[in-house]
């Protein structure tokens, strides 16, 4: 059993998945945060690796992204603050990026690199799993989980293949579009959600859009649990004693405590 793997075996727990990008503001708030968000209830956080053309990330995570591009962070800075983070937190940490740095980088390097880092597991925006093969096998040896995203578009048996292909948990896309706050989710989320939950018995995780503890809830009504990451980072923006962020926090969690396992409430 992966360290990502005992998250969703807690029993009556939903899982809170945040976001952040390696270096923005700063390396040193990265060092700072993820520990925070740790002890205010995050059960798995997402480093994102910063890439000049994220193209599934909306405004706010493309300018954290940029930003920390500006401030001289590579894949191998994200690498050795992965590993001063690994050694402070229980939590499980995530590599979020796309498949450019990556294959730059080499497979096999960036996978052991990753292990030795303490890195849980690997998303990777615009793999698709028809060509993952390789790195599936790579990350697997390395004892990493290999998460893909799933879009709300897909067919039932595009559904079934990638099922069979992700690791720790399937990431489930809310809507066709980019990351980013938005006031609502949309309204088909729970039939998306019981769709693919019919095919497979994989942990489901709900992002892109969710902003409030209203939403989360809501997401995580039929799903295993929800990730947060555009709204983290405004709220990391809007005070660095980390005040408001950790108030968002505790109330996401507190809106997630009590829900059913794969069920409503």
């Amino acid at each position: 059993m992966s360290r990502i793997d005992a998250i969703f075996k807690q029993g009556g727990r939903k899982a809170l998945i945040t976001y952040v990008t390696v270096g923005y503001p700063s390396v040193e708030v990265t060092l700072k945060v993820v520990p925070f968000m740790a002890d205010h209830g995050c059960d798995i956080v997402e480093l994102g690796i910063p890439f000049s053309d994220p193209l599934a990330d909306g405004a706010t995570i493309q300018r954290a992204s940029h930003n920390a591009l500006k401030n001289g962070v590579t894949p191998q800075l994200c690498l050795e603050v992965a590993r001063e983070l690994s050694a402070k937190v229980n939590t499980p940490l995530v590599f979020m990026t796309y498949l450019n740095p990556v294959l730059s980088y080499g497979f096999e390097a960036f996978c052991t690199a990753c292990a030795q880092s303490g890195v849980s597991g690997l998303i990777i925006a615009d793999l698709p799993p028809e060509e993952g093969s390789e790195l599936e096998a790579i990350s697997h040896r390395q004892g990493i989980d290999l998460i893909y995203l799933l879009a709300p578009t897909s067919t039932r048996e595009r559904i079934a293949f990638l099922a069979q292909r992700s690791r720790g948990f399937i990431y489930l896309v809310s809507l066709t579009g980019v990351t980013g706050v938005r006031d609502s989710l949309p309204a088909d989320l729970d039939a998306f959600v019981s769709r693919v939950r019919g095919i497979t018995s994989q942990p489901l995780c709900v992002g892109f859009g969710i902003s409030t503890p209203q939403q989360a809830r809501q997401a995580a009504r039929t799903a295993d649990g929800v990730i947060i990451g555009s709204r983290i980072i405004q709220l990391m923006e809007a005070d660095e004693s980390f005040g408001p962020l950790g108030r968002f926090i505790k109330e996401v969690r507190s809106s997630l405590d009590g829900l059913a396992p794969g069920g409503k409430q």
